[in-house]
């Protein structure tokens, strides 16, 4: 079973290295100190199990665990943490155990059992719901990663299997549905057209050209997008509140 460990401290990593290296069967492929870098690690190394601090710069734990439920294969998040105020936040993040510090060689041995586990069903898993809205889209590029913070996102458009991300530093492919980035962030982004979510907060104003087809206008893109019928009254409203 490939892990990462992902924690700031570097005498918490080097607990959980210790610890490791008494367990059968395990193979310690990165260690990192933020969530960023535990994205890069799991995609590079295609790890089963990360265990996952949760305060940490930047992107927290929690955050990196809703972007690692987007992986295939999904890697086992088990969070290790001071503080147990975070269990139900760990668990609604897709947590498959919540150690905490000083982890104990027992209980880590029960974690990577559940990590085992849950790796042998993960292919029949359809994933768990994850409540809080991330704060950034992650794009996969050629085995890298590139964050994409959400305040930035002008447009999202679909474009066969992938969605297109339009934002402040140009244009990036994910692999998510728009559905499910309608439903994650329903109250930033609204639905124009079958294929296109926009910025609420980019919307200047509809124009209706003279074969009748109506078209929004954004704030920061030069493109008119092409709003359908159903949406007119809908975007309208917006645009009047704005």
């Amino acid at each position: 079973m490939k892990v990462v460990i992902a924690d700031d401290e570097p005498l918490a990593r080097e607990r959980l290295r210790t610890l490791l290296a008494q367990q059968p069967g395990v193979e310690l492929v990165a260690e990192v100190g933020d969530g960023h870098a535990a994205l890069h690690a799991c995609a590079e190394h295609d790890a089963d199990l990360i265990l996952l601090d949760i305060a940490m710069p930047g992107i927290d734990g929690l955050e990196a665990a809703r972007h690692l439920a987007a992986f295939e294969p999904r890697p086992a998040v088990v969070f290790c943490t001071a503080y147990d105020a975070h269990a139900l936040s760990a668990f609604e993040a897709a947590a498959v155990d919540y150690l905490v510090k000083p982890v104990r060689p027992e209980r880590l041995h029960a974690a990577l059992e559940r990590a085992r586990t849950f790796t042998i069903g993960r292919d029949h898993d359809g994933g768990a719901s994850l409540h809080k809205s991330r704060t950034h889209l992650c794009a996969r590029l050629r085995g890298s990663l590139r964050l994409i913070p959400v305040e930035e996102v002008y447009y999202l458009q679909a474009e066969e299997k992938y969605v297109v991300v339009h934002h402040a530093r140009g244009e990036d492919l994910i692999e998510e549905s728009l559905k499910s980035l309608e439903q994650e962030f329903g109250e930033r982004f609204m639905r124009i057209h079958r294929n296109c979510l926009v910025a609420r907060h980019e919307l200047v104003e509809i124009r209706r050209d003279h074969d009748g087809h109506v078209h929004a206008m954004l704030r920061h893109v030069q493109q008119p997008l092409e709003v359908s019928r159903r949406c007119v009254a809908q975007v309208r409203e917006v645009i009047q509140r704005l």
